[in-house]
């Protein structure tokens, strides 16, 4: 189960990959004077994250986890683990088969990083609509923009459900995309759920 699990969650970690390619050839179309800013900015509605009472709690009671090739934390809840951390992959799960994915993709320096969360949300949207997602939002984390959705239950309910949210900065002169991906079963994402959404919201980016 925790490989079907986890080979769910990498393939849906990359379906984003053909988004990105798209809008790689935006660039040919744009003047060129791309953000230089810290985070990307769009015009759409961006809410700041905002967890609730139960879900502060869990952050207030997580235990602080670096990744410092990326300059990047979070509150992880008692009992994860690591499974793997590199450079631009970085890797935990709970005892009972829950995981946080997090993922760094490197951008040229002319990437249009606004057009691209505007796409991506874009996307989430047409997602929702086609009832493949929950709820699709745009949300600030720790000042960096991103695009927030839940997957809606899948038709197994053993296969996996993924709650994610995809945001872009810039690091060290460096334009990034940052795809944070928390996942279990069907059957077990209510009881992570508070967990999923505290582990995003507690996110943080040396500036």
């Amino acid at each position: 189960m925790k490989a079907i699990l986890m080979i769910g969650a990498m393939f849906f970690a990359f379906s984003f990959c053909g988004l990105q390619e798209k809008l790689k050839q935006m660039q040919s179309g744009s003047n060129g004077n791309s953000s230089s800013s810290n985070s990307a900015k769009t015009s759409g509605s961006t809410e700041k994250a905002k967890p609730t009472s139960a879900q502060q709690a869990i952050i207030d009671g997580g235990t602080e986890t670096k990744w410092d090739e990326q300059g990047l934390s979070w509150k992880l809840p008692s009992g994860w683990k690591k499974m793997d951390v590199k450079k631009e992959m970085f890797d935990y799960e709970s005892p009972d088969n829950a995981f946080m994915h997090a993922n760094v993709s490197l951008l040229s320096d002319d990437f249009p990083m606004d057009a691209s969360l505007k796409a991506t949300y874009d996307q989430a949207l047409q997602q929702l609509k086609q009832g493949k997602y929950q709820d699709a939002k745009m949300v600030e984390i720790d000042g960096i923009p991103g695009v927030e959705f839940t997957e809606a239950p899948p038709e197994d309910k053993d296969g996996v459900r993924r709650h994610q949210w995809i945001g872009y900065r810039s690091y060290l002169g460096q334009k990034q995309q940052l795809n944070v991906m928390t996942s279990t079963s069907g059957t077990k994402f209510d009881k992570h759920r508070d967990d999923f959404t505290a582990i995003l919201y507690s996110l943080k980016s040396t500036k």
